[in-house]
């Protein structure tokens, strides 16, 4: 006796299918079946029309399917909406403390509502589909509103920093404030229940943050079964603190605190020595790696960062976009490209990270920095409906022979035809379902000035503007 097709809500046949499984398939002339926000079949097509049935069928002969990428740190408010403001000739220091902590600081919540929509509204059309925030919201609320309707996935939280150098201030009620902030969006926005957006304690990282609240943060995600992001180490400076202040460098300190842990993502980490790598891989660890900003604000990973070294050791290697004004674009794509080839010409090493590293870095370790391994990352049954069709039909994926080689060495984001989050198209014909594109570009450009004006901060050009 035959049995009866299985009904799903939509069909892919025809696509090549680039699964990330466990025996990183390419299936060319695949199928996809879904239903409801899961993945219910992967094969090759005449398999899945056999044993599926669907109300919608997509014939997607020219496209190439991936899982949804997962962009491991970006900043989604502030700088979103002031791109390109940030004069880019500034070392590390002067850029954070005189121009984005005042940026960041001077934004409204209506301001960061616009720009974290807006920030979606990129990543979704650069086929992200998920994504870790990098810890400067200062209006969590507002912010999840505008993500609530955009249908991206993510994890973020409050800007949280503690530490004071003002002999006046009181120590020990800022770090016990910090504390209860991370309590209560943890409650409010909890992890439990797989909802598509929930709370992480994001610690600002750096120097900015107590030994008291590490630790809390730490015990926090641990009992809630979340994860810690923070900052560390794009430049000399903080391993010069930390040796300064503790007698031991970051990771070293971090370490001894207890801190370290596969829960635990740390970003940049350019600026370690071969003690720290170590400390990185036994502990399980995340390690973010932002080519672009990395690239464009001089932090030397090329020369310095041990990045390869992490990877040969087993660390996970997360790719971020970080900051517009570190590196200009969410487009995920870009950097990917970018992290496959910093290292290559810094080292002189062909060698280092080819396009299916750096695709997994993409994919399936992003997933599991942000603790999803079992719900995202690749093309499975079971595994949440996150995944992207690139168009093939266009100059830069023509000709194809090698997609992994394509999707990382030529390709970007604006090749992405369509994206599906938890079985929702968000993006249909390189245009977002969920979002007034034209409405919300109006609202992004007024939020900007605004913001601008409000700072103080002067528009610096290096021609004149008449």
């Amino acid at each position: 006796m035959v049995e009866a097709p299985e009904k799903v809500d939509l069909l892919i046949v025809g696509a090549t299918l680039v699964t990330m499984d466990g025996e990183r398939r390419i299936l060319t002339d695949g199928g996809l079946a879904i239903r409801g926000d899961s993945i219910a079949g992967v094969g090759k097509r005449r398999d899945i029309e056999t044993r599926f049935v669907a109300d919608e069928k997509i014939e997607a002969g020219r496209f190439v399917v991936t899982p949804g990428f997962v962009n491991g740190h970006i900043h989604i408010t502030g700088e979103q909406i002031l791109r390109g403001y940030v004069p880019d000739n500034l070392d590390w220091r002067e850029m954070v403390e005189g121009w984005l902590v005042p940026i960041y600081s001077s934004q409204t919540p209506e301001e960061e509502r616009i720009a974290a929509k807006f920030a979606a509204l990129e990543m979704l059309r650069s086929g992200t589909t998920c994504f870790l925030e990098a810890g400067t919201v200062g209006n969590l609320d507002a912010v999840m509103d505008g993500l609530r309707e955009t249908g991206i996935r993510g994890r973020l939280g409050r800007w949280t920093m503690d530490r004071t150098t003002d002999p006046d201030a009181d120590q020990s009620a800022l770090t016990d404030n910090a504390i209860r902030g991370l309590e209560d969006e943890l409650a409010r926005y909890p992890a439990e229940g797989d909802p598509r957006l929930a709370a992480w304690p994001e610690l600002v990282g750096h120097t900015w943050i107590t030994d008291e609240l590490w630790r809390a943060a730490k015990s926090l995600a641990d009992a809630k079964g979340v994860g810690v992001s923070a900052h560390m180490s794009p430049a000399e400076a903080d391993p010069a603190w930390y040796l300064e202040t503790t007698g031991r460098r970051p990771i070293e300190h971090l370490a001894e605190l207890g801190v370290l842990g596969d829960n635990l993502a740390l970003t940049h980490v350019v600026h370690t020595d071969d003690h720290e790598v170590a400390l990185l891989a036994e502990s399980g660890t995340t390690v973010t790696f932002c080519p672009t900003a990395s690239t464009k604000g001089a932090y030397g990973a090329s020369r310095l960062g041990k990045h390869p070294e992490m990877a040969a050791r087993g660390i996970n290697i997360m790719v971020g976009t970080d900051g517009t004004n570190n590196g200009n674009s969410a487009d995920f794509m870009r950097a990917l490209f970018s992290i496959g080839a910093v290292f290559r010409d810094g080292r002189h090493d062909a060698s280092l990270f080819p396009a299916h590293e750096v695709l997994t870095m993409g994919t399936l370790n992003g997933a599991r920095g942000l603790g999803l391994a079992d719900r995202i990352g690749s093309l499975e049954v079971g595994k949440k409906a996150d995944f992207v069709l690139h168009d093939t039909d266009r100059i830069e994926w023509r000709p194809l022979f090698n997609v992994i080689n394509q999707l990382i060495w030529s390709a970007d984001g604006r090749g992405v035809h369509s994206v599906w989050v938890d079985g929702r198209r968000v993006v249909d014909n390189y245009r977002c379902t969920t979002i007034d594109e034209e409405s919300l570009l109006v609202e992004v450009q007024a939020a900007g000035e605004a913001l601008a004006a409000r700072t103080g901060l002067p528009l610096v050009m290096p021609w004149p503007v008449r």
